[in-house]
């Protein structure tokens, strides 16, 4: 059993047990988050899409930051150049269930 679910803006494959890191959620840890569907497929491979009424719960694990990522921006021949950092906020989550 398998569904994707979509946060943050991007769709994610998952099923019962997976552990992904997706953008940050409005969520203490230890909490538990449904998740917004868009297809489900079960044991014997029969795929609903759409907005169905299922769930996804998954529980907040950890919030953190990603690794650093360096932008730099220059106008040859100007002299001039900018360097800045960035590091996306990130909640990490496990799928308890896929409720139909």
């Amino acid at each position: 059993m398998f569904a994707i679910i979509k946060t943050g803006g991007k769709q994610y494959k998952v099923k019962p047990g997976d552990i992904l890191k997706v953008e940050k959620l409005n969520a203490k840890e230890g909490d538990l988050v449904e998740l917004e569907t868009l297809m489900v497929s079960d044991e014997e491979g029969n795929i609903q899409v759409g907005n169905l009424g299922k769930k996804v719960v998954a529980k907040v694990l950890r919030h953190g930051r990603g690794r650093k990522i360096i932008v730099f921006k220059y106008m040859p021949k100007k002299h001039w150049q900018r360097k800045k950092g960035h590091r996306q906020w990130f909640t990490e989550i496990q799928i308890e269930k896929i409720e139909s």
